[in-house]
């Protein structure tokens, strides 16, 4: 089977309300807002034995609720209580230097876009990239700044260096293929790679984990942004043929939403741009339809979880997205 049933639950019954859908945000916001006290509590589902948080990070940690909350005041959905800029100054990455989304790269990104003259310092941190080629802590991320920045020449040199790197064998996003074609966009053969390593039986398709793998991996298949198809679908955009991005979507939508949670890196926010990505391709309101049925779900699921991928900041971004009917993943 090409998804693991017991890792998605029945889709709720809601029809799609913009206005509620707004007023969910404005309540993760609200909440996200109240939780502040000199930082953000961990959720106990993102704690691990060796590192129980909190964390500064963009992935998990401050920075990036800091940058969704950002986002959604520029969007005008919400009026922020608080500056954040000082809170921000005395976060310390605990990841690799160059890394956007667990390193000093991110977390400096965040500072510049509130207007922070840190420039220079996200120059000398993007500069120390160590040609990893993994979206989270290494290249991909790193690319995706100096691009955001107008760094040609270190664009220019991730860009060749990654090219020359040898990619995981991770098919994904998160560590993998989509993420590295992310960063870099149009790369040469990366529709045919998409393809070779599709599983497709009766009209829907998924991706492994890991290249020429099993889709059963720690006894589950995954249908979610960081493996299987729907970051798939959100990573390679037209460079995946249409037939088999469709058909990822429809898997993506017979599945269900994710029962781990509504967030964008395993969860219901981050599977519905898939459909926000195939209406964008193919301008069937059908996609946008489901996109929204999946962002009403994702607001059951909002769990106080403060974190931009894995909790309910990420829900607020897609929410919003559903709402102008089109949007990407919180990436730059």
């Amino acid at each position: 089977m090409l998804w693991d049933p017991a890792a998605h639950e029945p889709l709720a019954d809601a029809a799609w309300d913009p206005d509620q859908a707004l007023a969910a945000v404005r309540a993760i916001v609200a909440d996200t807002e109240d939780a502040f006290d000199g930082g953000w509590p961990p959720h106990p589902e993102d704690q691990l034995p060796n590192d129980p948080g909190p964390w500064a990070d963009v992935y998990c940690g401050g920075a990036g609720v800091v940058d969704a909350l950002r986002r959604l005041a520029g969007r005008g959905l919400v009026e922020l209580r608080r500056d954040y800029r000082p809170y921000l100054e005395l976060l310390q990455p605990g990841g690799p230097r160059s890394s956007l989304f667990v390193g000093e790269t991110g977390m400096l990104l965040v500072r510049h876009r509130l207007g922070a003259p840190v420039v220079e310092r996200l120059r000398e941190a993007i500069a120390s990239d160590e040609g990893v080629a993994d979206l989270i802590t290494g290249s991909p991320g790193a690319l995706l700044a100096a691009r955001e920045l107008g760094f040609d020449d270190l664009r220019h040199e991730i860009a060749d260096t990654l090219r020359a790197t040898t990619w995981p064998n991770a098919l994904g996003p998160a560590h993998g293929f989509a993420g590295c074609v992310l960063a870099l966009g149009e790369v040469e053969g990366a529709g045919e790679t998409a393809r070779r390593h599709a599983i497709v039986e009766n009209g829907l398709a998924n991706w492994p984990p890991l290249a020429d793998g099993e889709l059963v991996c720690n006894d589950t298949t995954r249908v979610q942004w960081c493996h299987g198809a729907p970051g798939m679908i959100t990573s390679l955009g037209d460079q995946l043929d249409e037939d088999l991005a469709l058909a990822g979507g429809e898997l993506t939508w017979r599945a269900g939403p994710l029962a781990k949670g509504g967030g964008l890196c395993h969860g219901t926010a981050g599977n519905g741009y898939a459909f926000l990505e195939l209406f964008r391709r193919t301008a069937d309101e059908r996609w946008l339809e489901r996109a929204r049925a999946f962002a009403m779900h994702a607001s059951t699921q909002v769990s106080g979880r403060y974190s931009l991928w894995s909790g309910d900041l990420g829900i607020a971004l897609y929410l919003a997205d559903c709402v102008d009917g089109a949007g990407a993943l919180p990436l730059p």
